[in-house]
């Protein structure tokens, strides 16, 4: 199957109010989460840990360990959707994701907190449950349009998150943060559940996939992967998405010790870190939308390719800052590219995954991107604590760099491209 083209004509009703639902259940949802992530380096000082270095190094653990155990549990989530359900599992994720962190606002020590984000990342992701859902009920030729509105709701919960996060965290403490958070997510769940109907279940989506009931959840995990893992395209896509994941996590866990950094020293940390992470959330809205939208016309290799390419020319000034505020315009371009990579990404896994394993292949996708979380988180905060606090971001953007190159060499090409190529080497007629 060739990325960004579509020959079937699959229509399933319930599609958009199905998108309106979870559009609106993911928005708050998020909200909740990213109430905490600007927060959590902050956290860690209260909690006890002192000296710049061992506050950096212990935010990149608290970051890289749920991406840990999302790597683990994301793909075993993904077969059991694929067998029970898209929605039990959004339902799911949110549920346990509400329970979790509001445990956070009652840790005493950085080792409890480490030990719950490995909770929340085995026992939640509701991005990649949601995705799955609204991939399998939406038309064939509006994936894209379909999960890019659904990246904007990532997004705008992502800008709204932060922000609020920082006020709360400026004016309430930071234990408050994460009850807001759990309230937030227990919205989400009743809003699930009440709303969302499961998709049909058709030519693109079957209940057991052909495998043996009888057979144990190993089993029939390792049969619903190895078709995946032997697909070039979906190898592919996985390793281009990986990489620029990993260049986006570099600067993340660091970035409120860097705006710190630069900020006057009556300055209100948290909120300003809220605004210059919502900043970024609200270019992804953008990007994910219009840029998905576009990806389904233009082919979504071309989407991945230039937003790769427009991130380097974002991350490399945000080294070179002296005034926090140039953080803001920055991570909003940002933010408009990894948006588009994003839409792009999930839209080119609906167009190559095997009819009724969309949710193993996104559960897959979720578990080496957790490989990238857990890398990146790591890899930024030793840099950071070695080299200081500009280097993340220099790295992200020979990563980013990096990720264009391999995406012009391994990603398949669009429809239209290779149309071109074959008229201009005789295979077709002009």
């Amino acid at each position: 199957m060739i990325i960004g083209m579509r020959t079937e004509d699959t229509t399933s009703p319930p599609w958009k109010k199905n998108l309106r639902a979870i559009w609106f259940a993911e928005l708050v949802a998020i909200v909740g989460f990213t109430v905490v992530i600007p927060i959590l380096p902050l956290y860690v000082r209260e909690l006890g840990v002192t000296g710049e270095s061992e506050i950096r190094l212990w935010s990149g653990v608290i970051f890289s360990a749920q991406a840990v155990t999302m790597a683990i549990f994301g793909p075993i989530w993904g077969a059991l959707s694929d067998r029970y359900g898209r929605k039990v599992m959004v339902e799911r994720a949110m549920l346990t994701g509400a329970f979790i962190i509001t445990l956070m606002g009652l840790v005493q020590t950085p080792e409890q907190l480490v030990l719950l984000r490995a909770l929340q990342g085995a026992l939640t992701g509701t991005v990649t449950a949601a995705t799955a859902l609204v991939a399998t009920s939406a038309p064939e030729d509006k994936t894209g349009y379909a999960l890019g509105t659904l990246q904007m709701a990532v997004y705008v919960g992502a800008s709204a998150g932060p922000l609020l996060g920082g006020l709360v965290a400026d004016t309430l403490g930071y234990r408050s943060a994460f009850f807001i958070t759990g309230a937030l997510l227990l919205i989400a769940t009743i809003f699930v559940l009440v709303l969302v109907e499961e998709p049909r279940r058709g030519d693109r989506q079957t209940r057991d996939c052909g495998l043996d009931p009888a057979a144990g959840l190993g089993q029939r995990l390792a049969r619903q992967v190895a078709p995946i893992l032997s697909s070039p395209p979906l190898l592919a896509i996985l390793t281009m998405h990986v990489i620029l994941r990993l260049a986006a996590r570099l600067s993340q866990p660091t970035l409120p010790l860097f705006v710190e950094s630069l900020a006057p020293t009556e300055a209100r940390i948290a909120t300003l870190t809220g605004l210059i992470s919502g900043a970024n959330a609200l270019g992804g809205a953008l990007g994910g939308r219009q840029l998905g939208a576009l990806g389904d016309r233009l082919g979504y290799r071309t989407i991945m390719v230039t937003c790769a390419l427009g991130s380097v020319l974002c991350y490399v000034p945000q080294s070179l800052v002296a005034r926090s505020w140039w953080l803001i315009p920055l991570q909003a371009v940002a933010g408009l590219a990894m948006g588009g990579i994003l839409a792009a990404v999930s839209a080119s896994l609906a167009a190559l995954a095997p009819r009724g394993k969309e949710g193993i292949v996104y559960g897959i996708d979720a578990s080496v991107v957790s490989v990238a979380n857990v890398i990146g988180p790591m890899t930024g905060s030793s840099l950071a604590a070695w080299l200081g606090l500009r280097a993340p971001f220099l790295a992200a953007a020979v990563v980013f760099g990096v990720g264009a190159a391999a995406g012009r060499r391994l990603l398949p090409k669009p429809a239209h491209e290779i149309l071109d190529q074959a008229k201009t080497e005789g295979i077709i007629s002009p």
